[in-house]
Protein backbone atom coordinates (compact mmCIF):
# COMPACT_ATOMS: atom_id res chain seq x y z
CA UNK A 1 0.00 0.00 0.00
CA UNK A 2 1.40 3.59 -0.21
CA UNK A 3 3.49 5.14 2.39
CA UNK A 4 1.76 8.82 2.07
CA UNK A 5 0.04 10.86 4.90
CA UNK A 6 -3.80 9.98 4.76
CA UNK A 7 -5.84 12.59 2.76
CA UNK A 8 -9.24 13.93 3.91
CA UNK A 9 -12.37 12.69 2.20
CA UNK A 10 -15.55 14.94 2.22
CA UNK A 11 -18.37 12.28 2.64
CA UNK A 12 -21.87 12.71 2.48
CA UNK A 13 -24.18 9.29 3.12
CA UNK A 14 -27.79 8.73 2.11
CA UNK A 15 -30.33 9.14 4.88
CA UNK A 16 -30.79 5.97 6.35
CA UNK A 17 -27.47 5.31 6.58
CA UNK A 18 -26.86 8.87 8.62
CA UNK A 19 -29.07 7.87 10.85
CA UNK A 20 -27.53 4.71 12.01
CA UNK A 21 -24.04 6.14 11.86
CA UNK A 22 -25.84 8.82 14.25
CA UNK A 23 -27.12 5.98 16.68
CA UNK A 24 -23.44 4.65 16.69
CA UNK A 25 -22.99 1.96 14.00
CA UNK A 26 -19.63 1.62 13.26
CA UNK A 27 -20.19 0.71 9.56
CA UNK A 28 -20.92 2.51 6.07
CA UNK A 29 -21.75 0.29 3.38
CA UNK A 30 -20.87 1.50 -0.36
CA UNK A 31 -23.92 1.34 -1.76
CA UNK A 32 -24.90 3.98 1.35
CA UNK A 33 -22.19 7.08 0.49
CA UNK A 34 -24.49 9.32 -1.81
CA UNK A 35 -21.63 11.80 -2.30
CA UNK A 36 -17.67 11.79 -1.81
CA UNK A 37 -15.13 14.68 -3.05
CA UNK A 38 -12.59 12.36 -4.50
CA UNK A 39 -11.43 9.15 -4.95
CA UNK A 40 -10.11 7.46 -1.67
CA UNK A 41 -7.01 5.14 0.02
CA UNK A 42 -6.74 2.55 2.62
CA UNK A 43 -6.65 4.61 5.88
CA UNK A 44 -7.80 7.63 4.33
CA UNK A 45 -9.91 10.28 6.85
CA UNK A 46 -13.65 9.88 5.88
CA UNK A 47 -15.20 13.20 7.33
CA UNK A 48 -18.46 12.66 7.18
CA UNK A 49 -20.64 16.06 6.80
CA UNK A 50 -24.61 16.47 7.57
CA UNK A 51 -26.95 16.13 4.21
CA UNK A 52 -28.80 19.10 4.95
CA UNK A 53 -26.82 21.50 7.40
CA UNK A 54 -23.33 20.56 5.84
CA UNK A 55 -22.06 20.30 9.59
CA UNK A 56 -19.60 17.45 10.59
CA UNK A 57 -21.14 14.91 12.62
CA UNK A 58 -18.41 11.61 12.31
CA UNK A 59 -15.35 10.46 10.87
CA UNK A 60 -13.99 7.44 10.01
CA UNK A 61 -11.33 5.23 8.16
CA UNK A 62 -11.89 4.53 4.10
CA UNK A 63 -11.29 1.14 3.12
CA UNK A 64 -11.58 0.95 -0.71
CA UNK A 65 -11.50 -3.42 -0.41
CA UNK A 66 -14.09 -3.58 1.75
CA UNK A 67 -17.91 -3.67 1.05
CA UNK A 68 -17.86 -1.86 4.47
CA UNK A 69 -16.52 1.32 2.61
CA UNK A 70 -16.16 3.68 5.95
CA UNK A 71 -15.60 2.52 9.13
CA UNK A 72 -16.55 4.70 11.84
CA UNK A 73 -14.12 6.02 14.38
CA UNK A 74 -16.38 8.85 16.12
CA UNK A 75 -19.45 10.31 15.92
CA UNK A 76 -18.48 13.62 16.79
CA UNK A 77 -16.18 16.02 14.77
CA UNK A 78 -12.58 15.19 16.43
CA UNK A 79 -9.09 14.82 15.18
CA UNK A 80 -7.68 11.72 15.20
CA UNK A 81 -4.50 11.92 16.42
CA UNK A 82 -1.98 10.31 19.17
CA UNK A 83 -4.60 11.60 21.56
CA UNK A 84 -7.20 10.31 19.96
CA UNK A 85 -5.80 6.89 20.36
CA UNK A 86 -4.39 7.10 23.77
CA UNK A 87 -7.80 8.08 25.32
CA UNK A 88 -9.65 5.80 23.55
CA UNK A 89 -7.05 3.02 24.61
CA UNK A 90 -7.39 4.28 28.25
CA UNK A 91 -10.95 3.82 27.77
CA UNK A 92 -10.16 0.34 27.01
CA UNK A 93 -8.20 -0.45 29.64
CA UNK A 94 -9.91 0.55 32.01
CA UNK A 95 -12.89 -1.95 31.48
CA UNK A 96 -10.08 -5.00 32.16
CA UNK A 97 -8.59 -4.11 35.39
CA UNK A 98 -10.87 -6.62 37.09
CA UNK A 99 -9.45 -9.37 35.35
CA UNK A 100 -5.99 -8.35 36.53
CA UNK A 101 -7.46 -9.32 40.09
CA UNK A 102 -7.82 -12.49 39.45
CA UNK A 103 -4.74 -14.23 38.76
CA UNK A 104 -5.06 -13.99 34.95
CA UNK A 105 -2.63 -11.93 32.76
CA UNK A 106 -3.92 -12.90 29.44
CA UNK A 107 -6.68 -10.81 27.91
CA UNK A 108 -8.24 -8.64 24.89
CA UNK A 109 -7.15 -5.28 25.31
CA UNK A 110 -9.12 -3.86 22.11
CA UNK A 111 -11.89 -5.71 20.43
CA UNK A 112 -12.06 -4.54 17.23
CA UNK A 113 -15.89 -2.32 17.01
CA UNK A 114 -17.10 -2.64 20.11
CA UNK A 115 -14.04 -0.52 21.72
CA UNK A 116 -13.62 2.07 18.57
CA UNK A 117 -11.27 0.14 16.82
CA UNK A 118 -13.21 -1.69 13.90
CA UNK A 119 -11.02 -4.40 11.94
CA UNK A 120 -8.02 -4.41 15.19
CA UNK A 121 -7.55 -6.91 17.75
CA UNK A 122 -5.28 -6.58 20.44
CA UNK A 123 -5.04 -9.47 23.24
CA UNK A 124 -2.01 -9.84 25.89
CA UNK A 125 -0.60 -13.18 26.67
CA UNK A 126 1.27 -12.39 29.98
CA UNK A 127 3.75 -9.73 28.50
CA UNK A 128 3.63 -10.31 24.99
CA UNK A 129 0.99 -8.13 23.24
CA UNK A 130 -0.39 -9.52 19.51
CA UNK A 131 -2.19 -7.54 17.40
CA UNK A 132 -4.48 -8.98 14.49
CA UNK A 133 -5.35 -6.74 11.72
CA UNK A 134 -8.35 -7.78 9.41
CA UNK A 135 -7.96 -4.57 7.42
CA UNK A 136 -4.86 -2.02 5.96
CA UNK A 137 -7.03 0.96 6.86
CA UNK A 138 -4.44 0.62 10.14
CA UNK A 139 -1.06 0.70 8.81
CA UNK A 140 -0.71 4.40 8.66
CA UNK A 141 -1.67 4.46 12.91
CA UNK A 142 0.10 1.16 13.76
CA UNK A 143 2.88 3.29 14.95
CA UNK A 144 0.33 5.26 17.33
CA UNK A 145 -1.43 2.45 18.89
CA UNK A 146 0.92 0.16 19.59
CA UNK A 147 3.53 2.21 21.69
CA UNK A 148 -0.14 3.02 24.00
CA UNK A 149 -0.66 -0.42 23.99
CA UNK A 150 2.61 -1.32 25.36
CA UNK A 151 2.44 1.20 27.87
CA UNK A 152 -0.63 0.23 29.55
CA UNK A 153 -0.36 -3.50 29.16
CA UNK A 154 3.58 -3.46 30.15
CA UNK A 155 4.24 -6.01 27.33
CA UNK A 156 7.89 -6.35 26.80
CA UNK A 157 7.43 -7.64 22.49
CA UNK A 158 4.48 -7.07 20.11
CA UNK A 159 3.75 -9.45 17.69
CA UNK A 160 1.54 -8.70 14.70
CA UNK A 161 -0.92 -11.22 12.80
CA UNK A 162 -2.56 -10.61 9.87
CA UNK A 163 -6.04 -12.00 8.40
CA UNK A 164 -5.75 -14.57 5.08
CA UNK A 165 -6.80 -11.31 3.23
CA UNK A 166 -4.19 -9.08 4.25
CA UNK A 167 -1.46 -12.14 4.07
CA UNK A 168 -2.27 -11.97 0.27
CA UNK A 169 -1.50 -8.35 -0.51
CA UNK A 170 1.63 -6.56 -0.58
CA UNK A 171 2.42 -4.79 3.11
CA UNK A 172 5.30 -3.66 4.85
CA UNK A 173 4.31 -6.46 7.60
CA UNK A 174 4.51 -10.13 7.43
CA UNK A 175 1.88 -12.33 9.61
CA UNK A 176 3.96 -13.09 12.72
CA UNK A 177 6.65 -10.45 12.40
CA UNK A 178 7.79 -9.22 15.62
CA UNK A 179 7.48 -5.33 15.16
CA UNK A 180 8.52 -4.50 19.06
CA UNK A 181 10.98 -5.68 21.72
CA UNK A 182 12.31 -9.23 21.66
CA UNK A 183 10.47 -12.64 21.51
CA UNK A 184 12.11 -15.45 23.15
CA UNK A 185 10.09 -18.04 22.10
CA UNK A 186 6.90 -18.94 19.83
CA UNK A 187 4.97 -20.07 22.66
CA UNK A 188 4.07 -17.72 25.73
CA UNK A 189 2.95 -18.85 29.24
CA UNK A 190 0.29 -17.35 31.19
CA UNK A 191 -2.25 -17.30 33.61
CA UNK A 192 -6.49 -17.71 33.46
CA UNK A 193 -8.21 -17.66 37.20
CA UNK A 194 -4.51 -19.14 38.40
CA UNK A 195 -4.22 -21.79 36.22
CA UNK A 196 -0.90 -21.88 33.32
CA UNK A 197 -1.84 -22.47 29.74
CA UNK A 198 0.28 -21.79 26.27
CA UNK A 199 -0.16 -19.75 23.46
CA UNK A 200 1.39 -19.95 20.33
CA UNK A 201 1.74 -16.22 18.99
CA UNK A 202 3.36 -16.80 15.66
CA UNK A 203 1.25 -19.58 14.06
CA UNK A 204 -1.11 -20.30 16.95
CA UNK A 205 -5.36 -19.69 15.36
CA UNK A 206 -6.41 -16.12 15.68
CA UNK A 207 -3.78 -14.27 18.40
CA UNK A 208 -2.65 -17.78 19.54
CA UNK A 209 -5.86 -18.89 21.94
CA UNK A 210 -9.27 -18.29 22.57
CA UNK A 211 -9.90 -15.69 25.36
CA UNK A 212 -13.20 -15.46 25.62
CA UNK A 213 -14.74 -18.34 27.14
CA UNK A 214 -12.76 -17.45 30.53
CA UNK A 215 -16.27 -17.28 32.94
CA UNK A 216 -17.34 -20.21 31.04
CA UNK A 217 -14.14 -22.41 31.63
CA UNK A 218 -13.97 -21.72 35.21
CA UNK A 219 -17.79 -22.76 35.68
CA UNK A 220 -16.88 -25.38 34.19
CA UNK A 221 -14.48 -26.18 36.34
CA UNK A 222 -16.37 -25.76 39.37
CA UNK A 223 -18.98 -28.07 38.39
CA UNK A 224 -16.35 -30.64 37.71
CA UNK A 225 -15.63 -32.12 41.17
CA UNK A 226 -15.82 -36.15 41.09
CA UNK A 227 -17.28 -35.64 37.36
CA UNK A 228 -16.64 -37.77 34.20
CA UNK A 229 -15.94 -34.43 31.71
CA UNK A 230 -16.33 -34.29 27.90
CA UNK A 231 -14.87 -31.51 25.76
CA UNK A 232 -15.99 -31.59 22.81
CA UNK A 233 -14.41 -29.19 20.19
CA UNK A 234 -11.23 -29.16 23.04
CA UNK A 235 -8.88 -27.06 20.57
CA UNK A 236 -6.26 -26.36 22.95
CA UNK A 237 -7.79 -27.92 26.31
CA UNK A 238 -8.64 -24.98 27.87
CA UNK A 239 -11.95 -26.76 29.63
CA UNK A 240 -10.87 -30.04 29.59
CA UNK A 241 -7.34 -28.30 31.80
CA UNK A 242 -10.03 -26.34 34.51
CA UNK A 243 -12.38 -29.30 34.81
CA UNK A 244 -9.32 -31.45 35.82
CA UNK A 245 -7.24 -28.90 38.01
CA UNK A 246 -11.54 -28.52 39.65
CA UNK A 247 -10.93 -32.58 40.79
CA UNK A 248 -12.80 -34.27 37.71
CA UNK A 249 -12.22 -37.92 37.71
CA UNK A 250 -11.73 -38.49 34.15
CA UNK A 251 -11.83 -35.96 31.47
CA UNK A 252 -11.85 -36.60 27.55
CA UNK A 253 -10.60 -33.70 24.92
CA UNK A 254 -12.05 -34.33 21.67
CA UNK A 255 -11.16 -32.51 18.74
CA UNK A 256 -10.44 -33.53 14.96
CA UNK A 257 -7.10 -32.03 15.64
CA UNK A 258 -4.06 -33.98 16.76
CA UNK A 259 -1.65 -31.18 16.79
CA UNK A 260 -4.79 -29.33 19.04
CA UNK A 261 -5.18 -32.66 21.56
CA UNK A 262 -1.40 -32.17 22.09
CA UNK A 263 -1.70 -28.48 22.78
CA UNK A 264 -4.40 -29.88 24.88
CA UNK A 265 -2.26 -32.23 26.81
CA UNK A 266 0.63 -29.84 27.31
CA UNK A 267 -1.77 -27.41 29.12
CA UNK A 268 -3.36 -29.89 31.17
CA UNK A 269 0.19 -30.81 32.50
CA UNK A 270 1.42 -27.45 33.13
CA UNK A 271 -1.13 -27.85 36.32
CA UNK A 272 -1.62 -30.57 39.22
CA UNK A 273 -4.49 -32.66 38.69
CA UNK A 274 -5.33 -36.52 39.78
CA UNK A 275 -7.53 -37.58 37.33
CA UNK A 276 -7.33 -39.04 34.00
CA UNK A 277 -6.96 -37.16 30.81
CA UNK A 278 -8.37 -38.86 27.77
CA UNK A 279 -7.88 -37.30 24.12
CA UNK A 280 -10.29 -38.64 21.35
CA UNK A 281 -9.13 -37.19 18.11
CA UNK A 282 -11.44 -37.39 15.21
CA UNK A 283 -14.64 -35.48 13.67
CA UNK A 284 -16.84 -34.74 16.38
CA UNK A 285 -20.08 -36.05 14.74
CA UNK A 286 -18.72 -39.64 13.78
CA UNK A 287 -16.96 -39.52 17.25
CA UNK A 288 -20.27 -38.76 19.38
CA UNK A 289 -22.36 -40.93 17.37
CA UNK A 290 -19.57 -43.22 17.98
CA UNK A 291 -19.80 -43.05 21.72
CA UNK A 292 -23.74 -43.08 21.60
CA UNK A 293 -23.44 -46.91 20.00
CA UNK A 294 -21.51 -47.49 22.94
CA UNK A 295 -24.03 -46.10 25.27
CA UNK A 296 -21.14 -43.52 27.08
CA UNK A 297 -22.39 -41.63 29.61
CA UNK A 298 -20.83 -38.11 30.97
CA UNK A 299 -21.97 -36.57 33.59
CA UNK A 300 -20.94 -32.66 32.47
CA UNK A 301 -20.76 -32.00 28.20
CA UNK A 302 -19.07 -29.34 27.06
CA UNK A 303 -19.72 -28.34 23.08
CA UNK A 304 -17.66 -25.39 21.80
CA UNK A 305 -17.65 -25.78 18.58
CA UNK A 306 -15.88 -23.16 15.88
CA UNK A 307 -18.44 -20.90 13.67
CA UNK A 308 -20.60 -22.50 11.82
CA UNK A 309 -22.23 -19.45 9.90
CA UNK A 310 -19.19 -17.05 9.02
CA UNK A 311 -21.97 -15.38 5.98
CA UNK A 312 -25.50 -14.98 5.84
CA UNK A 313 -25.57 -18.41 3.10
CA UNK A 314 -24.51 -20.30 6.04
CA UNK A 315 -27.23 -19.34 8.67
CA UNK A 316 -29.46 -22.62 7.52
CA UNK A 317 -26.47 -24.81 7.75
CA UNK A 318 -25.47 -24.31 10.51
CA UNK A 319 -29.01 -24.16 12.77
CA UNK A 320 -29.10 -27.69 11.71
CA UNK A 321 -25.35 -28.20 12.62
CA UNK A 322 -26.16 -26.98 15.89
CA UNK A 323 -29.31 -29.34 16.29
CA UNK A 324 -27.57 -32.06 15.19
CA UNK A 325 -24.87 -31.66 18.18
CA UNK A 326 -27.69 -30.96 21.28
CA UNK A 327 -29.24 -34.30 19.87
CA UNK A 328 -26.10 -36.21 20.08
CA UNK A 329 -24.46 -34.62 22.61
CA UNK A 330 -27.53 -34.06 25.14
CA UNK A 331 -27.70 -37.98 25.01
CA UNK A 332 -24.21 -38.56 26.51
CA UNK A 333 -25.27 -36.61 29.17
CA UNK A 334 -25.87 -38.85 32.33
CA UNK A 335 -28.82 -38.85 34.71
CA UNK A 336 -28.16 -35.63 37.03
CA UNK A 337 -25.47 -34.37 34.67
CA UNK A 338 -24.95 -31.00 33.37
CA UNK A 339 -24.83 -30.14 29.28
CA UNK A 340 -22.74 -27.27 28.29
CA UNK A 341 -23.92 -25.75 24.32
CA UNK A 342 -21.78 -22.48 23.14
CA UNK A 343 -22.34 -21.01 20.31
CA UNK A 344 -19.65 -18.10 18.74
CA UNK A 345 -21.67 -17.59 15.78
CA UNK A 346 -22.41 -13.63 15.38
CA UNK A 347 -24.71 -14.39 12.17
CA UNK A 348 -27.57 -16.19 14.83
CA UNK A 349 -28.25 -14.01 17.55
CA UNK A 350 -28.38 -15.36 21.39
CA UNK A 351 -32.45 -15.18 21.04
CA UNK A 352 -32.48 -17.78 18.12
CA UNK A 353 -29.46 -19.81 19.51
CA UNK A 354 -31.18 -20.45 22.66
CA UNK A 355 -34.92 -21.05 21.02
CA UNK A 356 -33.50 -23.66 19.08
CA UNK A 357 -31.43 -25.87 22.07
CA UNK A 358 -34.67 -24.81 24.28
CA UNK A 359 -36.73 -26.84 22.04
CA UNK A 360 -34.66 -29.68 21.04
CA UNK A 361 -34.09 -30.46 25.01
CA UNK A 362 -38.04 -29.68 25.65
CA UNK A 363 -39.06 -32.11 22.83
CA UNK A 364 -36.89 -35.47 24.51
CA UNK A 365 -38.59 -37.68 26.95
CA UNK A 366 -36.42 -36.15 29.59
CA UNK A 367 -36.56 -33.50 32.34
CA UNK A 368 -34.14 -30.88 31.36
CA UNK A 369 -34.09 -27.74 33.65
CA UNK A 370 -32.15 -24.50 32.44
CA UNK A 371 -29.46 -23.55 34.68
CA UNK A 372 -27.61 -20.38 33.63
CA UNK A 373 -27.20 -18.22 30.29
CA UNK A 374 -23.59 -16.63 30.12
CA UNK A 375 -22.53 -14.35 27.36
CA UNK A 376 -18.81 -12.07 26.67
CA UNK A 377 -16.50 -11.43 29.58
CA UNK A 378 -15.87 -8.38 30.77
CA UNK A 379 -12.65 -8.01 28.39
CA UNK A 380 -14.95 -8.85 25.49
CA UNK A 381 -17.41 -5.79 25.63
CA UNK A 382 -20.44 -5.37 22.87
CA UNK A 383 -20.17 -2.03 21.40
CA UNK A 384 -23.22 -2.59 18.79
CA UNK A 385 -25.43 -5.34 18.11
CA UNK A 386 -23.22 -7.36 15.44
CA UNK A 387 -20.70 -7.17 17.95
CA UNK A 388 -22.10 -9.89 20.09
CA UNK A 389 -21.16 -13.25 19.12
CA UNK A 390 -20.87 -15.48 22.17
CA UNK A 391 -23.78 -17.22 23.75
CA UNK A 392 -23.23 -20.20 26.19
CA UNK A 393 -26.55 -22.49 28.07
CA UNK A 394 -26.40 -24.39 31.00
CA UNK A 395 -28.95 -27.12 30.98
CA UNK A 396 -29.20 -29.92 33.87
CA UNK A 397 -31.32 -33.53 33.40
CA UNK A 398 -32.97 -33.98 36.51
Amino acid sequence: MSTSSPQRLAVKLKPNAERLVKKGHPWIFSESIAKINKEGRSGDLAILFNSKSNDVYGIGLYDPNSAIRIKVLSTKKTDINKSFFENRIDEAFSKRKGLLNSKTNAYRILFGENDGFPGFIADVYNNVLVIKLYNNIWFPYLELIYYKLVEVSSSKAVVIRLSRNLQKIRTNYKDGEVIYGELPSDTIQFAEHGLQFLANVIKGHKTGYFLDHRHNRKRVGAMATGKTVLDVFSYAGGFSAHALVGGAREVTSLDISRQALEIAQANAQLNSFSGIHHVLCGDAFDVLTRLLQENKKYDLVVVDPPSFAKRSSEIEGALKAYSRLVRLASKLTANKGVFVMASCSSRIPSDEFFKLVDSLLQNQDKNWIPLERTYHDIDHPIGFKEGAYLKCGYYKLD
